[in-house]
């Protein structure tokens, strides 16, 4: 049984559920960070290895979640998610095909291919979905399954996967092109239970990699390497039972930090390690914001009492920019002073919100994959929608520096990375909620 995030009951549907926002308010308060969405994910995947029982804690209530809990269920798999914990039993796999319906819904459920091929020596999926922001192609990923001795078809929309041998996968030595973090964690997922050894190289270094890595040999696989851009896997026989805490969202907690950028105010973001947002606490320092930093105490203290300075930003691979914290430092940044570029080098589409700020007196022009930011205070309330995750949380950044009401449309694409942005962000002190709320 899973628990998914909804908005409030009183919202006519999913698909039109939208978020009011009342600006200027400062931010002020602290809150706790739910688990990291792009740890747990693949995490959920990797279950599929072991024939048996996987415990998952600090495990997000979001929409993506309960999409990876159905394509688990529908696979075989009995679930039961709820609070902060789920449970997943694998011991049964009935299916080792993904219906297209469930995969045009997430992209990150591409990586369920190499975990099938793992442990059943097939799979088939149609092609990933998720959010608009670019054409994201899945070569690396064919790439790698078949350097893993897989025969991989391409028909009608349906990737079909079969181990070559009869035996299963066997190890090999892999070189990405590109740090793709999917692209790494499905080589990771595919050659835990492969023969011999699995190296790769030019791996992808976030976080959440080493994440999966640590969640795996917990469950008693032997990989090494974690951190730096090349991993080791020694394939085993079998995994066992096992139960492991996801760590915060850092991009959660980045987008906040915006939040409170845009606002102004101060507020403590708890549960998440500061040295994983280097990069954009760093940034965040240099809009004139104070950051306090508690690694052991896994803290962030945010304060900004003005307008925020102008940046020069340039996303990346891990340890640069994370790409998806991009759009809400768009936001605050057009509620900011001076002139601001970023660089857009991970998803081309990444720039969509930029055409919902500027009906909120946004001034920002796009040239390719470089957009210019002229800082405008105050922004002004508006309507506006949400074209993916990241950028629909931009806007309720944007809103909390907007002078009067903004309304969110299309919050669907917010609820999938986010397990209430409306409750976290009134906890502190924002005049924000889902449309139909009771005052």
């Amino acid at each position: 049984m899973s628990v998914i995030a909804k908005c409030p009951a009183k919202c006519a549907s999913d698909a039109f559920c939208r978020i009011q926002v009342f600006g200027p308010t400062p931010l002020e308060g602290e809150i706790s960070i739910q688990g990291s969405k792009n740890a747990v994910l693949p995490m959920m995947a990797a279950a599929l290895l072991h024939k048996g029982v996987t415990v998952l804690t600090n495990v997000p209530v979001i929409q993506d979640v309960a999409c990876m809990v159905d394509i688990l269920e529908w696979l075989g798999c009995r679930c039961c998610h709820k609070g902060d914990c789920l449970v997943i039993d694998a011991r049964q796999i009935k299916s080792t095909r993904v219906p297209k319906e469930y995969v045009a819904a997430m992209r990150c459920s591409i990586v369920v291919l190499g975990a099938l091929l793992g442990r059943m020596g097939e799979a088939s999926s149609g092609y990933p979905g998720g959010c608009l922001i670019g054409a994201r192609p899945i070569d690396l990923h064919l790439e790698v399954l078949k350097s893993l001795g897989a025969c991989v078809k391409e028909e009608d929309g349906w990737l079909e996967a079969r181990a070559a041998e009869a035996g299963g996968l066997r190890g090999a030595e892999i070189h990405l092109s590109y740090p793709s973090v999917g692209a790494t964690e499905q080589a990771i997922l595919a050659s835990v239970l492969a023969k011999e050894v699995t190296v790769i190289h030019g791996a992808a270094m976030e976080p959440e990699i080493d994440q999966l890595c640590r969640f795996l040999n917990n469950m008693g696989a032997v990989i090494c390497g974690m951190g730096t851009e090349h991993l080791m896997v020694q394939g085993v026989d079998s995994l066992h039972d096992s139960s492991f805490q996801v760590e915060g969202d850092r991009i959660v907690a980045g987008t906040y930090g915006a939040a409170v950028a845009a606002a102004r105010g101060h507020i403590v973001l708890k549960g998440v390690r500061p040295s994983q947002l280097r990069i954009p606490l760093t940034m965040l320092e240099r809009a004139g914001a104070r950051v306090r930093r508690e690694e052991e105490g896994r803290t962030i203290e945010v304060t900004m009492g003005k307008a925020p300075w102008a940046l020069d930003l340039k996303t990346g691979p891990y340890p640069a920019f994370p790409t998806d914290l991009q759009s809400p430092f768009m936001a605050f940044l057009a509620a900011g002073q001076g002139v601001s570029h970023i660089e857009e080098k991970v998803f081309e589409g990444r720039f969509a919100t930029a055409g919902a700020l500027r009906q909120m007196g946004a001034r920002i022009t796009i040239e390719g994959q470089r957009a210019t930011i002229q800082g405008t205070r105050p922004l002004r309330g508006a309507q506006v929608a949400a074209s993916d995750l990241r950028g629909g949380a931009a806007l309720a950044v944007a809103a909390l520096a907007a002078e009067g009401e903004t309304v969110i449309g299309e919050c669907r694409h917010i609820r999938r990375g986010y397990e209430d942005i409306c409750r976290d962000l009134s906890a502190l002190g924002a005049r924000i909620k889902w449309m139909g709320e009771d005052s």
